[in-house]
Formats: C-alpha cells, structure tokens, sequence
C-alpha cells in the first residue's frame, strides 16, 4: 500500500453494511488530497471533493517536482501525441503550483478505492450482487474521512466528479443522494439513459448485437472513432468477455454493468441483460433496470420528489463523436432536463464538437490536456455554487486563507 506523504493521506475502514452483506469482513479505502496550511489552520473545517473513477492506487495527477528531465518521451497511439509521459507529469506539477496557490480555495480532494469480485470499481451505488455500496460510501466511508480530516461534513459542502465511469457515478449518486452532494459534473458518462444504452434501445430492441431487418444482417457496432470508423462491434465485445469470464465476471464492461444493474438469478450470480451467445434481449430484466439504474427515467418519474433539491446540481459534458456513442444517451437526458418546469433543472449539457472519449467540459483545450486537469477545472463553477446556495450561518471563511 501506499505511504503517506504530506499532502496525501491513506485509509482503510471496515464498512458494517458491506460486511452485512458478504458475510465477512468488507473494507473501503481512499486517498485524500490535503490543502495547504491544513496543519497550520486547525481551525479550519474544508468543502470537499469527490473525484470519481476507476480503481485509483495512489493519488494521480500531483506531484511536488517538476518533470523528470533524463525521462525519454513515450508516444501516445491514443492521442498521437509525443512525449505524453512528459506532459502528464508538467500537468501534475502544474496543479500542485495552483493547489498551493494563494488565491486557490483549501478543499479536500479523495478518490476512493471501491473493488468488487465483478470489477475495479463498486459504480458507487447499491446493487443486487454487489451489495450496498452507495450508502457504504455515503454514510460510512465520507463522514469518516471528514471527521478524520476536518471536512464541513455538510451535503452543501460535497461535490461530485469524474469521466467515463466515474461520470456515471457522479451523476447516479447525487441523484439518489439528493441531499448528501451539492452538485455534480459528469464527463462523457456511461450510459445515463437506457433507450440508448450505447447503440441499443434495451426497451424496444428485440436484439443487441443485430439491427431489426427482414432483408440483412448488421451488426451493431460498439465502438469507432473521431471519423466514425468502426473498431468493434457489440457481439464481438460480448463474446470476448464470455471467453474471459462467465456469469458477468469477466472484470469487463459489459459484464460489470450487468454486475451493478441486474437482479440476482437463482445461483446468485446476475441475471443477464441479453443472451451472451446471441444478444437476444430479456425485457424483464430490462425493466429492472430501467426502474433502479435508468437515471433519466428515474429523474423523470420523480421529478417532483428530486427536482428541487437537485436544482442547480447537474452538469453533464460529453463530446459528440464519442468513442462508444455515450453521447446518443446524454441527448436524451438533455432533452428531459431542458422539459422541466417547477422546477427548471438550473444545470448545463455541453458538448465537444467532434470530440472522442473523454471529453469533460472544456472547449479550449485538447482532449488530452484537459483530461489531466479534473482536479481544477470545476472549481470556479464550484465556488459559484457555494455561494449560492450556502445555508445561513453556513461556514464560508474558515477554509478561505491565503
């Protein structure tokens, strides 16, 4: 495990629901990112930050050191850019200079460790198969890390954000913890509304690895890029994590999805969206999901429950030629939230024109910068919300020095 640092702490705490649930000794871990002065304000108590994603090791993205110059550059296939090794380090480097600026507000950062037998990472909310990890992280694993590190301990004070997985996460947990965040920012999220889970309708298509014809077969495709060409398609996909792994424990896409939205079958293991062999569509267990994981429908049908307190939390980014076409679903929750009235949704949807995967939100920079730039980028838009919607008497000075 990693060693403390001064400015990265690390813990483990034994979570009882999770515990409960197993039937042995469950455990949650988390990296924390502390402000500077922490240990010279004692006085001061900190908003804090969610940082969402996969399984993290260590704190990523900070270091106290300028880059490494005897480091040979190592060429990024994914971006087609040279030297990226170095450029992830100066991006590092550059945000421990603004974290320790003295205008840059003192928040506490965590990434949380959240494995499952079925995959790197919990989805951060309650599941048939994977137990309660939605309140185990809300209710147990947060308090404790703010009353270990002085966070606020207040929902006014917790924001949530992450691309990609932990885009998803970010928006599910504060639409089913309302009240326990204060606003989200999800970049290219996975999946947020069902009728376009990827390129599949889960509804109304009878079958996901093929398009609806009497004449042909096409496959449906599962991912491409920028210019639209085809790498992979659904079935191929499937059928891979079906050689790695069987009953959804591949550690693969597909299967952890079924891992976090599927009731249990009978041998306890996840029941299966689709027929892994050939992709035929069970609607019962599409239903399923659709009423517990389909977050437009569930902010649809409970509008007048969730709008109010979700006013002005919500923000989605996206690019528009996403590599596995997450885009298609985040039309349709935009299309929904810019419908709402009593009350209007009060967020933002943007796009990045011609953007693959990861796009989160900046319309400057290329895809490969800001992807490195999480940790700072939602800031201002952050403080903005502090100071709307603080309660009265809520502490807004104590974590304000310089």
């Amino acid at each position: 495990e990693p060693e403390d640092t001064e400015w990265i702490k690390h813990i483990k705490i034994k979570s009882e629901k999770l515990s409960e649930f197993w039937g042995r000794d469950m455990y949650l871990g988390a990296h924390v990112l502390l402000p500077k002065g922490f240990d010279e304000h004692p006085e001061a108590r900190y908003p804090l930050m969610v940082f969402q994603g996969h399984f993290p090791s260590d704190f990523g993205g900070f270091r106290t050191t300028p880059p490494d110059e005897d480091m040979e550059p190592e060429y990024s296939a994914r971006f087609d850019v040279e030297g990226y090794n170095r450029i992830q380090q100066q991006e590092a480097y550059d945000f421990y200079r603004r974290w320790t600026d003295p205008e840059f507000p003192r928040f506490l950062i965590i990434e949380i460790q959240h494995p499952t037998p079925y995959y790197d990472d919990s989805y951060a909310v309650n599941s048939a198969s994977q137990g309660p990890y939605g309140d185990a992280i809300t209710y147990e694993l947060i308090p404790h890390i703010e009353k270990e590190f002085r966070g606020i301990g207040e929902g006014w004070s917790r924001f949530l954000y992450g691309g990609s997985t932990g885009g998803w996460e970010a928006l599910a947990v504060q639409v089913k913890y309302p009240l326990e965040y204060n606003g989200c920012f999800a970049a290219c999220p996975d999946p947020i509304d069902f009728r376009a889970y990827c390129l599949t309708n889960i509804y109304e298509d009878k079958n996901a690895y093929f398009y609806n014809s009497n004449h042909k077969q096409l496959e449906v495709p599962a991912h491409r890029d920028y210019l639209g060409q085809i790498q992979s398609t659904v079935r191929d996909e499937n059928h891979l994590e079906l050689v790695l792994g069987d009953k959804s424990r591949s550690g693969q896409q597909w299967d952890i999805w079924e891992a976090t939205y599927s009731p249990q079958g009978e041998e306890g293991y996840p029941q299966r969206l689709w027929d892994k062999v050939n992709g035929d569509i069970n609607k019962e267990v599409a239903d399923y999901w659709k009423e517990n994981y389909d977050l437009r429908h569930i902010l649809e049908r409970d509008w007048d429950k969730l709008g109010e307190n979700l006013r002005g939390k919500i923000h989605i980014y996206c690019g528009d030629m996403d590599n596995y076409y997450l885009n298609n679903a985040v039309y349709l929750m935009e299309d929904f939230l810019e419908s709402t009235t009593d009350p209007y949704y009060e967020g933002e949807v943007l796009y990045g024109d011609r953007a693959e995967h990861c796009w989160n939100g900046d319309p400057e920079l290329p895809n490969h910068l800001s992807r490195l730039r999480y940790n700072s980028m939602y800031v201002p838009k952050i403080m903005k919300r502090i100071a709307a919607s603080a309660p009265p008497g809520a502490d807004l000075d104590s974590w304000r020095y310089r």
